[in-house]
């Protein structure tokens, strides 16, 4: 595959014409995630949500590169180590979908006249979209779930695919999000989670027996993929104020189902349950009194 990658961007069919590739587009999106930072500086006044979503969008996308940076210094990082990091992700991302994303849904939906068990109904049928939407994507796109034992290098490129997709609901929830009281606490949640993630993808890569440059480089692509879902989810909300509870609740589903089916089952992988468990709850715990602290 990594040849084939390179000969398609007319470079040589080996690691360094891929890492060339990777290279360029990092670059490109770099400079697509900067003009979009400077188009929403530019924007009047009443567009602040804009462009948080866009500074919260960069912002998560560089925590993934900075998690991918000790693959370029370690030698090895254990098992251990990685599921409580993947755990800790993991709860940072239940308590966001909690207390950044649910209960600003609520308070939303109530804002706009409706009573509280119409804004439960409105949340709740929301989060099952959302999942249900990740549902038929995990379902629709070929990838492939953390590899196995045997890391076989298509494996992993399917995994390195399916954290990109992935990252789509996190970049709508950080859109969604901006603007609301609850705007940083979510990209700030988000960008802690990608700091593991980043570096998850980063090994997986190492361990299949690519060079540690191109792995980084492909982890930190990986992240650029927020700062766009992060304005697609902005101006959606921007199109209409009654979309705000139903957006809320749908990224808090897609959120929830990321957890379950990608991030647990993985932190879960190579053992060490209890060092993820450990993780997940210091990540729910810190997650929650930020949130409070950014309130």
């Amino acid at each position: 595959m990594a040849p084939r990658i390179a000969r398609l961007h007319f470079q040589p069919a080996s690691a360094l014409g891929l890492t060339r590739t990777a290279a360029g587009w990092t670059i490109a999106l770099a400079g697509l995630v900067l003009l979009a930072l400077q188009a929403a500086d530019a924007l009047p006044q009443i567009d602040d949500s804009l462009r948080a979503a866009a500074s919260g969008g960069a912002m998560a996308a560089l925590a993934t590169a900075l998690g991918a940076l000790p693959v370029l210094v370690t030698r090895r990082i254990g098992a251990g180590v990685q599921g409580m990091l993947l755990g800790f992700g993991a709860g940072v991302m239940l308590a966001a979908s909690v207390f950044s994303l649910l209960l600003p849904g609520f308070e939303a939906a109530a804002a706009q006249g409706a009573s509280p068990s119409g804004a439960a109904f409105t949340v709740a049928t929301a989060l099952l979209a959302g999942a249900l939407a990740l549902l038929a994507l995990d379902r629709g796109l070929p990838h492939s779930h953390a590899p196995g034992g045997q890391r076989s290098a298509r494996a992993v490129w399917l995994f390195v695919f399916a954290i990109a997709v992935h990252n789509i609901p996190e970049g709508l929830a950080i859109g969604v999000a901006a603007g609301e009281t609850s705007g940083n606490a979510v990209a700030t949640g988000i960008s802690l989670q990608n700091v593991p993630e980043g570096l998850i993808v980063a090994i997986a890569l190492v361990a299949a027996g690519y060079n540690r440059a191109l792995a980084f480089v492909v982890a930190a692509l990986s992240g650029l993929v927020e700062p766009v879902a992060a304005l697609a989810g902005s101006l959606m909300v921007a199109q209409s104020a009654a979309l705000l509870p139903w957006g809320l609740g749908a990224a808090a589903g897609a959120m929830l189902f990321v957890v379950s089916h990608e991030i647990i089952p993985e932190s879960h992988r190579r053992g060490h349950e209890t060092l993820a468990t450990g993780g997940l709850i210091a990540g729910f715990v810190g997650m929650m009194l930020m949130d409070t602290l950014l309130a």
